[in-house]
């Protein structure tokens, strides 16, 4: 076999074994206590956010007539936009749920 041509298979199988690592997930068994609440907290901001949305969604619109002047009144409820106390709420209770504490809200 020709020794440049061995070179060449062997330069390509590592950039291909390069490439294949740099595209899978590093893998990190022990994180510290402000990695995973950073992760419950993004977790529960995403939550909220879907929640939200779902609610979005599904916003009731009525009309009706007014029965004493004969008007049409139209009535729209919105969902609340969640603030943080929102997120910082969902975000305990899934840390409650991980710790395996009870919680009683709902």
């Amino acid at each position: 076999m020709n020794k440049t041509f061995k070179e060449g298979i062997e330069k390509g199988a590592e950039q291909l074994a390069q490439s294949v690592r740099d595209t899978l997930p590093k893998v990190q068994f022990n994180k510290n206590g402000y990695e995973i609440r950073t992760q419950v907290l993004d977790m529960a901001k995403q939550f909220v956010e879907f929640e939200h949305s779902q609610k979005w969604l599904g916003f009731e619109t009525s009309t009706k007539r007014d029965p004493e002047t004969g008007q049409i009144v139209s009535k729209v409820d919105m969902p609340a936009v969640p603030g943080i106390d929102n997120v910082l709420d969902t975000a305990e209770r899934f840390y409650d749920f991980i710790n395996n504490t009870k919680n009683t809200k709902k």
